[in-house]
C-alpha cells in the first residue's frame, strides 16, 4: 500500500509518495515563482500560486498509483502549537482533503515542521534515538528544538531558542537579492561565497542572548557594507559565517543544559554545505550531528507521506 503527502509551504508546492517501507515511489515539488528583484510572496499571492500549481502536481502522479494509495497526509500548520496558521495550508488542505474523500481513504493531518523532521530522520543514518535536539533552518523559521518521539508520527517539541527578528533564511535572502541574485537566493549565495577572501567569514559579529538569536543587525550592517562597494563574495561567506557561530554559541548552550548530545538539522538553510562543515567542526565535541538528505532539506512533502505511513501503518 501507498501514502500520499502534500505540503504547501510559503515557496514551494509539493506531493509525494511512499510505500509501507518508506520508499519513496514518487515525488514531485514545484518553486513557486517570484519576480526578479522582489524578497518574497504575499500569503494571498502565494495561496494563489499553490491553487494553479498544485492541481497540476496532482494530475502527474502516476495513474496506477492511485489504486494503491491507503492515506493522505498534508500539512496543515506551520509548525504543532495553538495558534500556529499561515494562510498557504489551506490550499494543501482543501487539495487533500477532497482526494481523500474521492478514494474514500484516511487523512492525517500534520504540521510542516514535524514534515522537516521525519524527512530528517529518515534521510540520516544510524539515528534511533526518540529524544534529542532539533535545528530547524529556514526562511520562515530559525528554531532550536528539544523533541520527544511519542508514538509514531506524533512528536511532542518544546522550542528551546528561536530568532527574535529575522530568520536565518530570511537573512540570506534579504543580502542575497540585494547583492543581485534572484529569490530564493540560498543556493547562488552559496556559490558566490565561494570566491570569497581568506577571513571574511569572521567579518559580522553574532548576536545571541541566551537562547535568543537576532540577525535584523547584522543584516543592516551587511546593506551598509554593500553600499560601501564591499566585494560581494566576502559578503555572502560573512553571512555564512555569522549563521555559523550563532548557531553554535545556542547549540552549545542547549547541549549543556538538557544532556542531548543527538542533533538533527533540518530546513533549507541547512543545506548549505559551508554551514554544514563549518558546525561539524565546532560542535565536534559536544555531539553528534545529522543532516537531512540535501534534496530532503528544502521544503517537501516526502516527511509528511512517511507521517501518514506510520500513523496509518500500525499492527
Amino acid at each position: 500500500m501507498m501514502y500520499l503527502g502534500i505540503d504547501t509551504s510559503a515557496y514551494t508546492s509539493s506531493v509525494a509518495v511512499v510505500d509501507d517501507s518508506k520508499q519513496i515511489i514518487w515525488e514531485n515539488r514545484r518553486l513557486l515563482q517570484v519576480p526578479l528583484g522582489e524578497k518574497g510572496l504575499a500569503q494571498s499571492e502565494a495561496l494563489f500560486k499553490h491553487i494553479q500549481v498544485l492541481p497540476e502536481i496532482i494530475a502527474e502522479v502516476p495513474s496506477d498509483i492511485w489504486q494503491e494509495i491507503k492515506g493522505i497526509g498534508v500539512s496543515t500548520t506551520p509548525r504543532r502549537v495553538e495558534g500556529s496558521y499561515m494562510p498557504v495550508f489551506t490550499a494543501g488542505m482543501a487539495i487533500a482533503s477532497s482526494l481523500a474523500s474521492a478514494l474514500r481513504v484516511d487523512l492525517v493531518h500534520t504540521s510542516h515542521q514535524e514534515g522537516h523532521l521525519v524527512a530528517g530522520l529518515e534521510s540520516t543514518e544510524g539515528f534511533d534515538a526518540t529524544e534529542f535536539l532539533a535545528v530547524h533552518l529556514s526562511g520562515g523559521t530559525t528554531e532550536i528544538l528539544h523533541v520527544i518521539k511519542d508514538i509514531p508520527g506524533r512528536y511532542t517539541i518544546k522550542i528551546l531558542g528561536a530568532s527574535s527578528d529575522l530568520h536565518a533564511g530570511q537573512f540570506i535572502d534579504r543580502v542575497g537579492t540585494r547583492l543581485g541574485l534572484s529569490f530564493p537566493a540560498g543556493r547562488e549565495l552559496e556559490k558566490m561565497a565561494l570566491k570569497a577572501s581568506p577571513g571574511s567569514a569572521s567579518l559580522l559579529p553574532s548576536s545571541v542572548k541566551g537562547y535568543e538569536m537576532s540577525f535584523s543587525g547584522v543584516e543592516s550592517l551587511v546593506q551598509r557594507m554593500i553600499d560601501d562597494k564591499k566585494k560581494p563574495a566576502d559578503l555572502a561567506r560573512a553571512v555564512e559565517g555569522c549563521i555559523v557561530r550563532t548557531l553554535t554559541k545556542v547549540l552549545e548552550k542547549a547541549v549543556g543544559e538538557t544532556g542531548l548530545n543527538q542533533i538533527l538539522l533540518v530546513g533549507g538553510v541547512a543545506a548549505n554545505k559551508y554551514i554544514r562543515n563549518e558546525l561539524e567542526k565546532k560542535l565536534r565535541n559536544q555531539g553528534r550531528l545529522h543532516w537531512a538528505r540535501t534534496e530532503w532539506s528544502t521544503d517537501n512533502s516526502i516527511g509528511v507521506a512517511l507521517i501518514a505511513s506510520e500513523v496509518l501503518h500500525l499492527p
